[in-house]
């Protein structure tokens, strides 16, 4: 006689040592839970960060669009006063070729008597001349400008991503209504709105470099415009000159 019981299944004793044992209260089930609520922390944080970085950079390259619209603004500093310079050119060359008239003949001389004098131009005024760039560029600069003090706070060679008390501090300050919306975690809460508040960051500097953009866009026409009206003078201010030269080699 065998002294198996009929009942006997040879595989059960594999399958009562592959079964961990639950101990008082589920112990494994508890440290897969704790194990979940830290990842869970674990990838908010990551975000929190990741949303920071990004507003950084977004911030940063606000600052270099501000910078790109202030040289353009000097530029079309430079583009005016050139052209003001060209147009006194141009007025003492007509005065000039009236002077080599009056030299060459008395009839000459009686055509400038009675000949209506060209207009002078007011004398410039010291330093550079005003030069005033397109409202929205204006705007846009004005605008962006104010948001420095931020990047100076969030850029990350100056600030280190900081996920202290005082995020948990300000969690508890939000209303009621916006305190269900996140979860009732103190830590993941903190997280959460630290992510919300990056995202509406974000959203808000995407729009002003938007308004930088078209600002940009708009100044650049404009003084391609005056690029076209100074080139078309130095041209015509060239064959003058020619002409001029010519008049005083034959008197």
């Amino acid at each position: 006689m065998s002294a198996l019981p009929r009942s006997y299944n040879p595989f059960a004793e594999d399958e009562e040592d592959d079964v961990a044992p639950a101990g008082p209260g589920g112990a494994g089930g508890a440290d897969r839970q704790r194990y979940l609520q830290q990842e869970v922390v674990r990838r908010s944080a990551a975000t929190a960060d990741s949303t920071t970085r990004s507003l950084s950079l977004l911030y940063e390259s606000e600052r270099i669009g501000v910078a790109a619209s202030e040289e353009l603004v000097r530029q079309g500093e430079a583009l005016k006063r050139t052209e003001q310079m060209v147009d006194k050119m141009d007025q003492d060359l007509k005065t000039s070729q009236r002077h080599i008239n009056s030299i060459k003949s008395v009839w000459g001389g009686l055509v400038n008597y009675f000949k209506a004098k060209p207009p002078e131009s007011k004398p410039e005024q010291n330093g550079a001349p005003e030069y005033y760039a397109n409202s929205k560029l204006k705007e846009a600069m004005m605008s962006s400008k104010e948001q420095e003090s931020k990047y100076q706070e969030s850029h990350p060679n100056l600030r280190k991503l900081d996920n202290s008390d005082n995020d948990f501090n300000k969690a508890d300050s939000v209303s009621s209504v916006q305190r269900d919306a996140y979860p009732k975690n103190q830590q993941l809460r903190a997280y959460h709105q630290k992510i919300d508040t990056n995202l509406d960051e974000m959203s808000s500097g995407l729009s002003r470099l938007k308004s930088l953009a078209l600002g940009l866009q708009t100044e650049i026409e404009e003084q391609d415009d005056m690029l076209d009206r100074l080139t078309k003078k130095v041209e015509t201010l060239d064959v003058n000159i020619k002409n001029t030269d010519r008049k005083v080699r034959q008197l």
